[in-house]
């Protein structure tokens, strides 16, 4: 704890008795003297052999000063003062820190709080904050680099060492879609390396969102396999069937005005696949190169 001298270090009073000063020999009666360690010595002899050293001043404390130690260290009454703020600490909670130096509770808690990222000032207990990642901002100081307005406790996005807010993100790192021409902030979908919102790409017919589905492409315009088959695919000459590119049969063979399946392409006397092989037309029909021969 932290005292005022007293009982056990020196004793301060006025001479009655005849004493001869311990260090220069001068007479004590009728004088002030100090009484330390059994030994008796006026007031200069004191301040010069025994007094103590301020450790903030470094100046010896005398015998009319009020002094004060803790720890084994002592200082002028004077001389105990917050070194942040200067308040007197006589009587007051105090915290003895580095260099010897004694901080007041208030300049301790503000010394050892966190410190913000935004104006580097501590943040204090009862303070609206922010955290990411160890790091921390008063509410206040967490902004968007791009427009500086306050994102506090909002949505953001980390950029290296950088905080947008969702606006800003959107229109500087955004991907935009190749349809609708607007940021794709969340999702989305990539098609011939262009980006597209999910409900941007769509059947041209039936509207349906075509994410993760088979579909077909014709002249800019994206089909589903139904609506393919339906409105767009041509239409086998042999089963009449739509042609439409999947499952058996992706070949197709186009002759003229008109378009077979790769299996459906076979002489109409002997049945005999044709596809990649000699043909002769004969009154519309398909023949291979030997029936002709034979009608």
């Amino acid at each position: 704890p932290l005292s005022l001298a007293g009982p056990g270090s020196y004793t301060v009073g006025t001479m009655s008795e005849r004493f001869d000063c311990h260090y220069c020999r001068d007479p004590l009666q009728g004088k002030k003297y100090v009484q330390k360690e059994g030994r008796h010595c006026c007031v200069k002899c004191f301040d010069k052999f025994c007094a103590n050293t301020c450790i903030e001043c470094k100046k010896p404390i005398g015998a009319d000063s009020k002094e004060l130690h803790f720890k084994n260290r002592y200082w002028h009454d004077s001389c105990f003062r917050c070194f942040k703020c200067y308040t007197s600490l006589v009587n007051e909670p105090f915290m003895l820190r580095e260099n010897n130096k004694v901080w007041c509770s208030n300049c301790t808690a503000a010394e050892d709080a966190p410190r913000c990222k935004g104006c580097f000032k501590p943040i204090i207990a009862g303070d609206q904050n922010v955290e990411y990642k160890k790091m921390v901002w008063h509410k206040d100081c967490f902004t968007c680099s791009q427009c500086k307005q306050v994102i506090g406790s909002g949505s953001f996005f980390p950029k290296g060492d950088d905080f947008y807010c969702v606006s800003c993100h959107e229109h500087k790192f955004a991907k935009t879609c190749a349809k609708c021409k607007n940021p794709i902030t969340s999702g989305g979908l990539t098609y011939q390396e262009q980006p597209w919102h999910s409900e941007c790409f769509i059947c041209s017919n039936c509207k349906k969102q075509l994410g993760g589905k088979r579909f077909t492409a014709v002249e800019d315009q994206f089909y589903c396999v139904e609506c393919y088959k339906e409105c767009v695919a041509k239409k086998c000459a042999g089963c009449k069937n739509p042609i439409t590119g999947f499952g058996r049969g992706t070949s197709v063979v186009n002759y003229e005005d008109e378009s077979w399946h790769d299996y459906c392409f076979k002489c109409t006397k002997c049945a005999r696949g044709l596809a990649n092989k000699r043909f002769v037309c004969h009154n519309g029909k398909i023949y291979c190169a030997e029936c002709p021969k034979r009608l």
